[in-house]
Order: C-alpha cells, then sequence, then structure tokens
C-alpha cells in the first residue's frame, strides 16, 4: 500500500487543529504518525505541541509542557537511537513518553526500553505503538477529522 500526505494538510481531534506539513526529506508515515500521537493523546494532554523546540538538545515530534517548562509528555514518530531513549528516560523521569513505529516488529524495540528503563525510578508511562500500514486510510476522513484510540493499535505500556 502506497501511502502519501500533501505538503500541508490540516487536521482535527478532540475539538482542536493542527496544520501537518510534510519536509522534503520525511515519510508520509512519520508526519502520520505524528498527527496520530496527537491525536491519541490529546484528550490526556490538551495541550499537545507538534515540533515544537523546547530548549532541549532533543526536539519532540509531540510534546506537552509544564508551567515550569519541562516536558510532560513526549511523544516520537519513527527512528529513536537508544542513546535517545537513555537520556530521556534517565533526564526525564516524570514525563510520560510514547514512541510510534510504522510496520515494525515492537519486540526489539521493547526490549531496548526495557533495558533502559530497567532500575530507574519513574512516575510516568513509557509506550511503544506500532501503526499498520491500512493506518493511513483508517484513522483519518476526508474533512481531516482524526479518529483513534489505543483499543484500535497494537501497543505496550512500561511502567
Amino acid at each position: 500500500m502506497t501511502v502519501t500526505f500533501p505538503r500541508k494538510r490540516l487536521l482535527r481531534a478532540h475539538g482542536k487543529s493542527v496544520v501537518f506539513v510534510k519536509n522534503p526529506l520525511e515519510s508520509p508515515q512519520h508526519v502520520l504518525m505524528k498527527a496520530y500521537l496527537w491525536a491519541l493523546y490529546l484528550p490526556q494532554y490538551p495541550d499537545l505541541y507538534v515540533e515544537t523546540k523546547i530548549g532541549d538538545k532533543y526536539k519532540p515530534d509531540v510534546v506537552q509542557l509544564a508551567a515550569d517548562g519541562r516536558p510532560i509528555f513526549w511523544g516520537e514518530s519513527g527512528q529513536v537511537s537508544v542513546k535517545k531513549i537513555e537520556s530521556l528516560v534517565r533526564r526525564f523521569p516524570d514525563t510520560h513518553f510514547a514512541i510510534a513505529k510504522w510496520e515494525t516488529n515492537l519486540k526489539p524495540v521493547a526490549a531496548i526500553i526495557a533495558e533502559e528503563l530497567a532500575g530507574r525510578p519513574r512516575a510516568a508511562p513509557f509506550d511503544l505503538i506500532r501503526f499498520n500500514a491500512d493506518s493511513a486510510a483508517r484513522f483519518i476522513d476526508g474533512e481531516g477529522n482524526v479518529r483513534l484510540t489505543h483499543a484500535d493499535l497494537e501497543w505496550q505500556r512500561f511502567p
């Protein structure tokens, strides 16, 4: 299945809207995963931003900040290095993380996450999500409304 995404598209979820922009070097799947993370976690984190610098060496794909500027939710789409995962979980134990993958076997990634979380005190969950190829057409209607829940997905939550 070929996945496409226009250069710019206004998407809506839970009464909010965001213009998603596909950069020339970015895959359509990457943009879709950002949109899906935004819509999936919007009920829990109503002030989510997409592609916003937060003053950290890493830039999250989707983020919500606390009043003090620390991230309370951080979403990543696609490839995320082990070094980045280690750095984020070490520095932000109170941040809810979610990593989205497209058509990927989650077991190797889950093993990496479990290893990086082992022995680290955490006050927030870490989610790993898989989007299937049919996700491109399944979760966005013709008017740009994004609708999905965790029940629609293969996913794993780490305590």
